[in-house]
């Protein structure tokens, strides 16, 4: 009986060891398209991996438990997958999208949700609600299902604030990066509308914290595996 008990546990430890090493895999790979899709966009790809530690430490400002903060730094860089199914005609036009192609590039929430949304692994449905509501907006306004204040999930709006915060102050093709002080001005004019009030307070009020983690992040240029 001893020896049947024993081999049932051998056996529990090697099956819980094999699903954690294919939702390693899963994860890695999901990453490298993350990555590949953010390389069309910005060609550092640092913004992923700073998306990651961003969303993490924003997360635990705001009380959030520190097994949540962990997984939404790994959920939170594959926020934009859905853009690898967006023409570099649209991604990368330099100047302003017309009606048309707006709604192209309004796409790619559903299109990451899709992509991640496949799996049953609490990871990849955390990265698929990441990718499908961080463009909803706190007044209702925002794509792709017009969703407003709590109905957004908590981790939307925090990858929706962090996003904002670090895609206004990095280059993009159709204009340059906006310093950091102009930023948090722009940040805190979205409160109440844009963004939950709520998680731009908090945010706002640990702004030298958060910019000095970006900065590491900027000057380490850490990989992929640092998310892990």
């Amino acid at each position: 009986m001893e020896c049947l008990i024993a081999d049932l546990k051998r056996l529990y430890r090697e099956r819980n060891d094999a699903l954690e090493e294919v939702s390693r895999a899963h994860q890695e790979a999901l990453l490298c398209l993350a990555s590949a899709a953010e390389f069309r966009d910005d060609d550092t790809g640092v913004h992923i991996v700073r998306m990651g530690f961003l969303s993490e430490a924003l997360a635990i400002l705001l009380g959030e438990s520190a097994e949540f903060a962990a997984m939404l730094r790994r959920a939170a860089p594959m926020h934009d997958i859905g853009k690898i199914g967006i023409p570099d005609k649209v991604l990368k036009k330099p100047g302003a999208l017309d009606p048309e192609e707006r709604r192209e590039m309004q796409r790619h929430a559903e299109i990451g949700a899709q992509i991640l949304g496949r799996s049953r692994i609490a990871l990849f449905q955390l990265a698929a609600e990441v990718a499908q509501t961080h463009h909803e907006r706190f007044d209702g306004a925002g794509y792709p299902r017009g969703l407003s204040g709590g109905q957004i999930p908590i981790s939307g709006r925090i990858v929706a604030v962090a996003d904002f915060f670090d895609a206004v102050t990095m280059d993009r093709v159709y204009r340059p990066a906006f310093s950091d002080e102009v930023a948090l001005r722009m940040l805190a004019e979205q409160r109440g509308t844009g963004m939950d009030p709520r998680i731009v307070d908090v945010f706002l009020a640990h702004a030298d914290e958060l910019i000095a983690l970006r900065n590491r992040i900027n000057a380490t240029r850490p990989g992929l595996d640092a998310l892990a």
